[in-house]
């Protein structure tokens, strides 16, 4: 009875932690695109043309992929739960400071410090996850995880959308400290107290960044780079070459955010299920076939087909997610989970930007000119066409490195074994 009564206060606890956990990676994703539809707003109340007020968005990204492995190293010093609150409590006064700033500069520097806040939250509530979840459950919790960002990254348009009307556009900002406020509550109540880290310093990245972790790190660049690619291009041939408003546009948009919603956690399912390694290849053949699709269906079937090759492409995204972060996570000691989880991050914000730089770049080059305002449907499609079949050469170049490491892990145990 007392064993029974046990188990299920560990179970409520771990229940506990989950929340917490999932609500700081709600917050970081949330700040990640809450700000991108008051820009306008925002250019009017200060004045500034539209290239000025974008720093908001870009100071946040920016801070964000600077101090993730700076966060994630730091958690692995002075210990996980302590370096979440201290997240926590720099996102809270980031976010008070932003929606009372009198000016840009100081709202762009209000941000930088969230987005310094959010790399905290990203890095080590990943880190957390993986040590507190049990090891039949570590790829449910990771496609939670990736649940609740996407979540958070699609909610964060419609919340400001609402906001702005009432409150104007620093509305966006006040509705984050009582949330951060509430989630810092919760993680001091229910996160593990930090574990004696003894006089032994953790290992720096170039230890952490070791032969096993260095695979998933250059695949999580490329899927990241190719997801990018489809929310950068993909308006502009929706909006261009089919001609359609950009209200259907934002519509068919919605819908790779959606299937990650629901897809993410029967992701993490399978991982637990068939394995992260299993799951991590039919992810990536599944990225790879939508590439492909992308840059064929959408020239025959229009909408229909662009709405099909983002039905298979994004599954792909969510197993690849939950089964990489698993696979990347699983042999590192728990004092050096911080500085992988923040390496984690680095590669897919590296990923982000290469995605929205360089494949912009190469639709630019497809379609001929880089005014695609004054361009004709033809160029814009063949620009869609040349950009998807890259990114599905570079899903099969991904799944060849993965395949590769797998193929030396193999033999590096069986000689171990020999």
């Amino acid at each position: 009875m007392q064993q029974a009564e046990m188990t299920g206060s560990e179970q409520t606890e771990r229940r506990g932690v989950t929340l917490t956990l999932s609500l700081s990676m709600l917050l970081a994703s949330l700040g990640t695109s809450i700000a991108n539809i008051a820009l306008p707003d925002l250019a009017k109340a200060f004045s500034a043309p539209f290239a000025e007020v974008q720093g908001v968005v870009v100071s946040y990204l920016a801070a964000l992929t600077i101090s993730v492995v700076i966060a994630g190293r730091l958690g692995d010093l002075y210990g996980l739960k302590r370096m979440q609150l201290a997240g926590l409590i720099l996102f809270a006064m980031a976010s008070l400071l932003s929606a009372a700033a009198p000016d840009l500069p100081l709202l762009m520097a209000a941000r930088a410090v969230q987005g310094i806040g959010a790399a905290f939250l990203m890095t080590i509530s990943m880190a957390l996850m993986r040590e507190t979840a049990s090891e039949a459950r570590i790829g449910r919790a990771m496609g939670l995880l990736g649940t609740v960002s996407a979540l958070g990254t699609a909610l964060g348009p419609s919340l400001g959308g609402a906001l702005i009307p009432l409150a104007g556009w620093r509305g966006i900002f006040w509705v984050q400290v009582p949330l951060a406020s509430l989630v810092l509550i919760l993680a001091i109540a229910t996160l593990p107290v930090d574990s004696a880290r003894g006089k032994v310093r953790p290992a720096g990245m170039l230890a952490v960044m070791e032969k096993r972790l260095l695979p998933n790190l250059i695949v999580n660049i490329v899927v990241a780079a190719v997801m990018m690619t489809t929310l950068v291009v993909g308006p502009f041939y929706l909006g261009l070459a089919l001609g359609l408003t950009p209200a259907v546009v934002g519509l068919v948009m919605s819908v790779g955010p959606v299937i990650s919603i629901v897809s993410g956690v029967p992701s993490g399912r399978l991982v637990d299920a068939w394995g992260a390694r299993a799951v991590l290849s039919i992810g990536l053949a599944l990225l790879a076939a939508g590439a492909f699709l992308l840059a064929i269906l959408p020239q025959i079937l229009d909408v229909a087909g662009y709405i099909a090759a983002i039905i298979v492409l994004t599954p792909g995204y969510q197993l690849f997610q939950a089964a990489n972060n698993t696979a990347a996570l699983a042999d590192v000691p728990k004092e050096r989970r911080g500085t992988a989880s923040g390496l984690l991050g680095l590669s897919r914000n590296i990923g982000l930007m290469s995605g929205a730089s360089l494949m912009g770049a190469v639709f630019a080059y497809g379609a001929g000119t880089e005014d695609f305002i004054h361009a004709a449907p033809e160029a814009i499609s063949a620009g869609m066409r040349l950009t998807f079949l890259l990114a599905g050469g570079l899903m099969l170049s991904a799944m060849a490195v993965i395949f590769a490491g797998a193929f030396k892990r193999t033999s590096t145990t069986t000689a171990s074994g020999g």
